[in-house]
């Protein structure tokens, strides 16, 4: 399920890119697929990056194959200043207790005239879920905040950034959280959460247009994510 659109991104052959909180991988899969990159994630699920890393170490149709997976906490990365020609960071600040410091982190290691990616869940979606379940915002590790639509785009704007894009992403799997809020966080054996995942599979992995279609409709609707596309100046 990847939120960040490619030709956004802005890179040149041997772009340096950073996924902070890279989880899986499904991002760090996704750059692989683009020529001459040099690919970063970083995360602090141990588990998570060896998974990430063996999946992108057998990907056969990988045409980047510069890159490292690391643990580290992104409030104190271990890059030089002005390393990376693009930094994404994909629904990881809102499991983030001092987001600002990490936010400024982030800032700290992207170039100039390099590219900030966020994406965080949008407010009214996940509203829905907060209201829904008590369990959904007091989990281990769950979210703990909401943000409105300007709250990044204030906060990057102070430290000198102009976001040049929004887009919304993942309807249709706003539903199976709703639906997993309503029933239990930990009921997976329930028939309709069931499905519904079964159908959120079988559609990653046969990408079918007319589903494709259908989601585009409703992402400005009902999109799970926003994603922003920050630059300097």
């Amino acid at each position: 399920m990847v939120t960040v659109e490619f030709p956004e991104l802005g890179l040149k052959p041997q772009g340096f890119v950073l996924d902070a909180g890279c989880g899986l991988g499904r991002h760090l899969r996704f750059l692989a697929k683009q020529p001459n990159l040099r690919i970063v994630g970083i995360d602090k699920n141990t588990g998570a990056l060896r998974e990430a890393l063996t999946s992108l170490e057998n990907m056969p149709d990988a045409l980047s194959k510069d890159f490292l997976v690391s643990e580290a906490d992104i409030n104190r990365l271990p890059f030089a200043d002005k390393s990376f020609d693009c930094v994404i960071c994909s629904e990881v600040l809102e499991h983030i207790p001092d987001h600002e410091a990490a936010i400024k982190e982030l800032i700290r290691i992207l170039k100039p005239e390099g590219t900030f990616v966020v994406s965080v869940p949008r407010y009214y979606s996940e509203r829905i879920c907060w209201l829904i379940s008590h369990d959904y915002c007091h989990s281990e590790g769950g979210h703990i905040r909401i943000y409105r639509k300007k709250d990044l785009q204030i906060m990057l704007l102070k430290e000198g950034f102009k976001c040049r894009k929004i887009n919304y992403k993942h309807a249709l799997h706003m539903p199976y959280w709703w639906l997993k809020c309503i029933i239990g966080l930990k009921n997976e054996e329930n028939f309709i959460v069931k499905y519904y995942k079964k159908f959120l599979e079988w559609d990653m992995m046969k990408n079918f247009w007319l589903i494709r279609l259908l989601e585009e409709f409703l992402n400005p609707i009902i999109g799970k994510s926003i994603v922003y596309y920050f630059k300097r100046g």
